[in-house]
């Protein structure tokens, strides 16, 4: 070979820029097999996933749960379950290549030629961070939001043990046929004053079938709890106390609460203001000759009077929470604090 000559034939001192020639080009899988193999792109593929509607179906189930905590809890199933499929859909496409072939890029049809991540490796680099980083993100994600949606969100499905007291307040011959009685007692002497209560009681005679009837109405307001009064001359002469129970007669035509407005009428229904509902009543039993208060619960609406009213019985539930019509919905599960 001449001094100044190159091994490819090109003048001495030149340089050829995209010549038409090619080169081979070293690589282990050829050396394996003793053939030379070109670098081409219609060889390439590529493992990242395409367009896919998993992930909006998953979004659209976590929306699903996030209403039906609200809503309804059959709208909370279906939305786990289209979070669940869609879920489990979206990550196994994620393990599954997605080869672009020269087809698809506009190149002639070549058969692709094996690389060495595809005679060794299942998963690539590029797919392993990726399910790493959507693992690590959903820990996190978890670790932040199980605890707050747990304090959140349990209390409404175990109530946070509210207990109820039996109160006896003492012999029904104190509380005269067809008049109203102020009832005002501790439910739980050993808490001392925070557990005072107030109740209208009214004894509605016997219904039909010969069964006593009270009517025991709780004194707080459905609109926010505040105390009710009635509107009606207290007999203070008339006060007694029986028991720790101290019991005033009143001709209560109505109930009002001072704070806001609410009027409810001698049932306890609600005729004007804020409340949601009637007011909350007490269940009752005779026992002994004895006239004792048991749990709380909610009134939807009170049709008829005294003795002959039919009454729409509910859960206990919290001040302006709907218990009947349309707006029941937003208030399908017991609020904390509720008793079932």
């Amino acid at each position: 070979m001449g001094a100044g000559s190159r091994p490819d034939g090109g003048e001495p001192g030149g340089f050829h820029v995209d010549t038409g020639r090619g080169r081979p080009v070293e690589s282990r899988t050829g050396a394996r097999d003793g053939q030379n193999h070109r670098v081409s792109d219609a060889h390439d593929t590529h493992d990242l996933p395409g367009p896919s509607l998993w992930p909006i179906g998953f979004a659209i189930g976590v929306a699903c749960v996030l209403v039906g905590l609200v809503v309804s809890v059959p709208v909370l199933v279906v939305g786990a379950i289209v979070a669940l499929v869609f879920g489990f859909l979206w990550v196994r496409d994620l393990f599954v290549s997605h080869p672009v072939t020269a087809a698809a890029a506009g190149l002639p049809d070549v058969a692709p030629v094996a690389t060495e991540a595809d005679l060794g490796d299942n998963v690539d680099r590029a797919t392993f961070l990726s399910l790493a980083t959507i693992g690590v993100s959903g820990l996190i994600g978890a670790g932040v939001t199980l605890p707050v949606l747990g304090f959140g969100v349990l209390p409404s499905f175990m109530g946070e043990g509210v207990e109820t007291f039996d109160v006896d307040l003492g012999p029904i011959s104190n509380f005269p046929e067809g008049q109203y009685v102020i009832a005002t007692y501790l439910e739980s002497p050993e808490q001392g004053e925070v557990s005072r209560r107030t109740a209208f009681i009214r004894n509605n005679g016997r219904t039909d079938s010969g069964v006593p009837s009270f009517t025991a109405i709780f004194s707080r307001c459905v609109h926010l709890g505040c105390p009710v009064q009635p509107n009606g001359p207290i007999d203070e002469e008339a006060r007694k106390e029986v028991n720790g129970v101290e019991l005033r007669p009143v001709l209560a035509a109505s109930f009002g609460c001072p704070c806001h407005g609410g009027l409810y009428d001698s049932e306890g229904n609600r005729s004007a203001g804020p409340p949601v509902r009637s007011l909350d009543r007490y269940e009752f039993s005779i026992k002994d000759g004895n006239l004792v208060l048991g749990r709380l619960f909610s009134v939807g609406t009170v049709q008829g009077v005294g003795a002959s009213a039919r009454i729409m019985k509910y859960y206990k539930a919290y001040p302006g929470v709907h218990v009947d019509g349309i707006e029941r919905w937003l208030y399908p599960i017991p609020t904390p604090g509720s008793t079932g």
